[in-house]
């Protein structure tokens, strides 16, 4: 079984190590914890793919750019 949490450190607390305790009562179990990144702040962190999505998003604002799919297309 694989379990993914995603939570603020102040959320950790017994009580969440004794439902992890419960729910792989008895398993050797593997614990990574992980710095979560918001997607669009590290895409935006490289100059090329900001200028990239930023171009993009004023395209879909212009109406420019767009490929329209008919229902049959799908």
């Amino acid at each position: 079984m694989v379990s993914s949490f995603t939570l603020n450190t102040d959320e950790l607390n017994a009580g969440f190590l004794e439902t992890i305790k419960k729910l792989f009562a008895g398993k050797e179990i593997e614990i990574t914890v992980q710095d979560v990144q918001n997607d669009t702040s590290y895409l935006l962190k490289n100059t090329a793919n900001k200028t990239h999505l930023l171009q993009s998003i004023a395209s879909l604002e212009n109406n420019q750019h767009l490929h329209v799919l008919s229902e049959h297309d799908l």
